[in-house]
């Protein structure tokens, strides 16, 4: 039996946001600035209606959960029924300092995590268009104590000079590539970073050895698990940084995000290879496949990414419910 197998401490920590509330618009428009690149646009907030459905497959998919924090600005959903005990509701004001606050930016939200109060060592982010749709073990998640994680590594590039997501992994990459060195990394842990379990990616992680430096962490955009001490050592480790690039108010070129958490504990090699195959992220709007994907539980999680801001997001919607129906249609114990 596994550590973590025995200890029975996973949590679920799910970040949500209403973007068609009108207090939160009020707010939100008080700090908003005229910004002229992809960070603070409407479907970034957009409330996708498929929150039931994330409730729903924890409880078929994961019944084995320690218990779930529903992080919020203090919204909340009509319908959960937060006597529930496996659940809480965390507010932004409960482990944000005070005078970064009110925030917009998931960065900032993500990366304070670690002071929620009663989180468990180990714990899994979800951000509200991930989803698990089929059966799940705690060793999907998590192996002898470790993270699962895909170590596959990448190159940053862009065909949208308003996009700051690229500036962002940079800045995540600086701060790895001023702690680790690449090649002692690679030799100390090359059976996690050159995995059988990668199937085809191996070739690009080859492809990238002569790279003196990391130049990037591919992220499957799906479930992430992390470990509350791991979060601590990094902040521990670049105060002035993460407070400086943890406080912005709207996603910014100068913020990190919590891939560098990921990106941390991969380097020191404490984390447990997995396939990437084990769900998949859809760009709604470009990729077709996403209800049909669902319907088949062809993965166990899926990311459906609400990127663009032009698609036709009603008609996508009810498709997307139509599948999850299929296979959730049952109210959990976490709705009235």
């Amino acid at each position: 039996m596994s550590k973590i197998e025995a200890s029975e401490k996973i949590d679920f920590v799910l970040t949500w946001v209403d973007g068609n509330d009108p207090k939160w618009l009020e707010e939100k428009e008080k700090y908003d600035t005229d910004q002229h690149d992809n960070s603070a646009t409407a479907n970034r907030f957009r409330d996708m209606g498929l929150l039931k459905y994330w409730f729903r497959g924890v409880e078929e998919f994961a019944p084995w959960v320690n218990h779930i924090f529903l992080v919020t600005c203090g919204q909340c959903p009509d319908w959960i029924d937060l006597s529930n005990p496996r659940l809480s509701l965390v507010t932004h004001d409960e482990y944000i300092p005070k005078d970064i606050l009110p925030t917009f930016n998931s960065n900032v939200i993500e990366m304070h995590l670690h002071n929620i109060k009663e989180l468990s060592e180990h714990f899994v982010l979800f951000n509200d268009d991930i989803f698990i749709i089929k059966p799940t073990h705690p060793k999907d998640f998590f192996v002898d104590g470790l993270p699962c994680e895909s170590a596959l590594l990448g190159v940053i590039s862009s065909q949208n000079i308003n996009d700051v997501f690229p500036h962002i992994l940079i800045n995540n990459n600086a701060i790895i590539n001023k702690h680790f060195s690449k090649k002692e990394v690679l030799l100390k842990n090359k059976n996690k970073f050159f995995s059988i379990r990668y199937g085809k990616d191996i070739i690009r992680n080859i492809a990238l050895l002569p790279f003196v430096y990391f130049s990037d962490f591919r992220d499957m955009h799906l479930p992430a698990s992390h470990l509350k001490s791991i979060f601590e050592e990094v902040w521990e480790a670049e105060p002035e940084e993460m407070r400086k690039r943890s406080s912005n108010r709207f996603r910014s070129i100068n913020d990190i995000n919590h891939w560098l958490i990921k990106d941390w504990y991969i380097c020191k090699g404490q984390f447990f290879p997995r396939s990437p195959k084990w769900g998949k992220k859809f760009e709604l709007g470009i990729e077709d496949g996403a209800g049909e994907y669902i319907r088949n539980q062809t993965g166990k999680t899926v990311c459906l990414n609400d990127s663009i801001d032009t698609l036709d997001f009603r008609m996508i919607q009810s498709k997307l419910i139509d599948a999850f129906e299929c296979i959730l249609p049952d109210k959990s114990s976490f709705e009235k």
